[in-house]
């Protein structure tokens, strides 16, 4: 009788023990879904964030500054205008003293690179302008001129009389005016990103005359006594 009331007590703790597993493993389920969404959550933001990154295309202006000894300003012009047809550009402006070329602004550096063997570089800068914001500006207000033209040729098929068919015409008019105007501000801001601009000022090399030459040739040959490197 009492190997029975042990056994029945056995069975009963041994199913009490695997209905607490039971419930543990229920339990912490939920928590482990929660987890898992949270997860999802963050790396779904994640993706949004880095596909907004992606589609938020930087417009930036980029202008070259340089100041170049050349032998004779007028044989460089020519070269330069090479160089800028060599990267898809074009020439601005061609002088004895300042030349202006574009080029496209990912062959920026090669064309620098290419200038310089045209003469001697005195000097030399590189800037940026970031001006994403600024178009993204017009870019709205683009969009909001559009639809609110939209809106006054509603109201012209709904005009009554004359009048007040003439004063959304007037109303027109002056949109057509800003769309145009925002429309030529948005393809210069993108034309001057894709096109990088190289200013080059030309400082003709001087030439000794024969006296000078002379003069030139004791210098280097005294030098030694006043300069030690």
């Amino acid at each position: 009788m009492e190997k029975i009331i042990f056994v029945v007590l056995l069975a009963v703790l041994l199913a009490s023990c695997t209905a607490s597993k039971i419930n543990n493993s229920n339990a912490s389920s939920p928590n482990q879904e929660t987890i898992r969404q949270s997860e999802n959550l963050l790396l779904s933001k994640e993706k949004t964030f880095e596909e907004e990154s992606k589609e938020q295309e930087r417009i930036v202006i980029y202008n070259s500054y340089i100041t170049l000894e050349v032998k004779n300003p007028d044989s460089n012009n020519i070269r330069l205008a090479e160089i800028a047809k060599k990267y898809d550009g074009y020439v601005q402006t061609l002088g004895n003293r300042v030349s202006i070329i574009r080029v496209k602004s990912d062959k920026l550096y090669e064309a620098i690179d290419d200038i310089a063997e045209t003469g001697k570089i005195k000097s030399k800068t590189i800037s940026g302008d970031d001006v994403t914001e600024h178009y993204t500006d017009i870019q709205i207000r683009l969009e909001n001129a559009h639809n609110a033209r939209k809106r006054y040729l509603e109201l012209l098929e709904k005009a009554e009389n004359v009048e007040a068919a003439l004063k959304v015409e007037k109303e027109l008019e002056r949109l057509n005016g800003e769309i145009d105007s925002f429309e030529g501000k948005l393809k210069r801001l993108k034309h001057l990103s894709d096109y990088s601009t190289i200013t080059i000022n030309m400082e003709e090399k001087v030439k000794p005359g024969i006296l000078g030459y002379i003069g030139l040739g004791i210098y280097k040959s005294i030098k030694w006594l006043f300069v030690r490197n």
